[in-house]
């Protein structure tokens, strides 16, 4: 997709900056990042908050295809605690790493999840319009534990509780 090799060709600008300028770089792969706060623009809102907003006010959890593709989201204080390690990190300049909780969900569990949370009875609707994508994808997190010491600390249902807790736009 464009959206992939534009991500594919900045991780390349950000390597060859480093070795043109002699400085030292990383590229962090981080998976789909969510929490309270997080940017939800008016079209193709987030699926977390998007999730959310719509099982708490009952409205329609909109699911495109059939549901069964996988993701992994990983809580946004992982992706700060991932940042910091690589920020004095030895050995790991040119790397590109991946950063996510290293488990992947269907979209279908994660909208039953959302309900679950905010105790709402939406309807679920599946789009057959798939919008493209990769069937899943789900974050390798071998180097980043070998080389950040990185382990995820945040399970995604105590993500989504705290994101439903704590960011009062979803509830608004």
């Amino acid at each position: 997709s464009p959206y992939a090799v534009s991500k594919l060709a900045a991780e390349f600008y950000v390597k060859s900056i480093g070795s043109l300028w002699g400085i030292e770089t990383v590229n962090l792969r981080v998976f789909n990042a969510y929490g309270p706060g997080q940017r939800r623009p008016p079209v193709h809102t987030p699926v977390i908050p998007g999730f959310l907003r719509q099982a708490f006010e009952n409205g329609t959890i909109v699911i495109h295809g059939d549901g069964n593709q996988t993701r992994d989201y990983v809580y946004r204080d992982d992706v700060v605690a991932a940042m910091k390690s690589a920020s004095t990190a030895p050995e790991i300049n040119k790397l590109t790493i991946n950063v996510g909780s290293g488990t992947e969900i269907n979209l279908r569990d994660l909208s039953k999840l959302a309900i679950d949370v905010t105790g709402g009875t939406p309807e679920i609707v599946y789009n057959p319009r798939n919008e493209g994508g990769l069937s899943r994808l789900c974050a390798d997190l071998t180097l980043a534990r070998d080389k950040l010491g990185y382990e995820p600390k945040v399970s995604l249902e105590e993500g989504l509780k705290l994101t439903f807790d704590q960011d009062i736009r979803i509830k608004s």
